[in-house]
Order: structure tokens, then C-alpha cells, then sequence
């Protein structure tokens, strides 16, 4: 763990945060004044991704599916960084099969672990210090494939879906509340990175979103109205 600089600005949590979109959001944060927690289960991985966000990103390490283990995470950031302005959710998974009857248990346990327990414990930790912030922000990445759901993908889609619908309810929460505080479901098809790019240079990777330009949504997302916002799935 490193410990937050000193300096003005908003702070952000980014939980699942040691991948290249964990990199890239933190970096799109950091050019707007904001500090930044990275979160990650892997101690080596997120200190990795913090080191090259740059200046201003911290990490901390907790398993989000365990419920105690992010209470005592926020305990942690209050300590090092103080109350958190925006939590942006970046933690998923990927499982398929060939139609609805080989949609295994497993494979239903691991995407709504991902998907739905690490967000409900995130979220109920930090909502009410969201939901009194200035401009608070909560986002979670989802897929197009929500709105088209295949049999492959129904373990998938489902708990995406859930997700979603309990992001919203957080939403409804911070209107119902007068809260300045938005809740936000950002839409991709895939995420495409430059070393995903240089490992493939023959593919085009169609439809898919650039890391960078979710880096760039995100950190839009504190400087437009909640009320344009809230509740809405915006497709990146």
C-alpha cells in the first residue's frame, strides 16, 4: 500500500482496477486533478497498475466478494484518503457455452460472484458517502449483449443484467433522496487495448471501445449534470 498525496481534488475509487481499463480510467482521473485508489484482489497486479497510472494513484488490496473485507477497505481509504467522491466499478468476467442446457452452476457462481456480490458490497459501503458528496458518481461497465441476450451467453447476460437493475436502484435512491449523486451504467461491446492491438495487428476488433475512451467517459461523467445522467446506460 501507498499512502495518498497531499493535494486538492475529488477522490475516486476504481475497484477491479488492475487491469489496462483500471489503468486507463485512473490516468483520465488523474489529468483532471482527482486522486485515485486502485482496488484489486492480486497485491502484485494492482501495485503494478497504480505504478504505471502515474502520480496520484494509490492501491489497496481487498477481495470484494467478501463483504467484511470491504468494510475494512473502507476504513483504509477514509484513513489514507478520506471520504470517496466516485466509486467506478470495473470488476467482470467472462463464461460461455454452447446454448441454455450446458449454462453450468460453476460458471453462474463465478459470473455473479464478479458481477453482482462485488458490486453490492461496494456500493452499500460507499452509498452514503456518494449520496452526500458534491457531485458523487457510481458507474459499472456493462455489455451490449444485455439488450440481446443469447443462449451462449445467459449466465452472462443474467447477472449482468443484474447488476445493472440494482445500479439503477441506486439511482432512484439518490434522486428519491435529492442527492446530487449519479449512478451510471456504461455500455461497451468489448474493451480493446494498444497491447491487445500490437499481439492481433491484423484484427479490427469491431464495435469495440478503446480503454482510453472509457477512461475519457468516465472522467465526463463528474463534470456533467447528475440529472442528465442518473439511471441512464450510456453506450461508450
Amino acid at each position: 500500500m501507498t499512502t495518498a498525496p497531499e493535494g486538492s481534488g475529488r477522490t475516486v475509487l476504481v475497484t477491479g482496477g488492475s487491469g489496462s481499463s483500471g489503468i486507463a480510467v485512473a490516468r483520465a482521473l488523474l489529468a483532471t486533478g482527482a486522486r485515485v485508489v486502485l482496488v484489486g484482489s492480486d497485491p502484485g497486479r494492482i501495485a503494478t497498475a497504480a505504478a504505471e497510472a502515474g502520480v496520484g494513484a494509490t492501491h489497496l488490496v481487498c477481495d470484494l466478494a467478501d463483504a467484511a473485507d470491504v468494510q475494512r477497505l473502507h476504513k483504509e481509504v477514509a484513513a489514507t484518503a478520506g471520504p470517496v467522491d466516485g466509486v467506478i466499478h470495473l470488476v467482470g468476467g467472462w463464461r460461455g457455452a454452447t446454448g441454455i442446457a450446458d449454462q453450468t452452476d460453476a460458471d453462474w457462481d463465478f459470473l455473479s460472484t464478479a458481477a453482482i456480490t462485488t458490486l453490492r458490497n461496494v456500493s452499500r459501503e460507499f452509498y452514503a458517502e456518494l449520496e452526500t458528496a458534491p457531485a458523487g458518481r457510481f458507474a459499472m461497465v456493462s455489455s451490449t449483449a444485455v439488450q440481446a441476450p443469447a443462449a451462449a451467453m445467459a449466465n452472462y447476460v443474467a447477472a449482468k443484467a443484474a447488476a445493472e437493475a440494482w445500479t439503477v436502484a441506486m439511482a432512484e435512491g439518490f434522486t428519491r433522496s435529492g442527492s446530487p449523486a449519479a449512478a451510471v451504467v456504461l455500455v461497451v461491446k468489448s474493451l480493446v487495448d494498444s497491447e491487445m492491438r500490437a499481439r492481433q495487428p491484423e484484427r479490427r476488433f469491431p464495435g469495440a471501445t478503446d480503454v482510453d475512451d472509457l477512461g475519457a467517459a468516465v472522467a465526463g461523467l463528474f463534470s456533467t449534470p447528475a440529472a442528465e445522467i442518473n439511471g441512464h446506460r450510456l453506450k461508450v
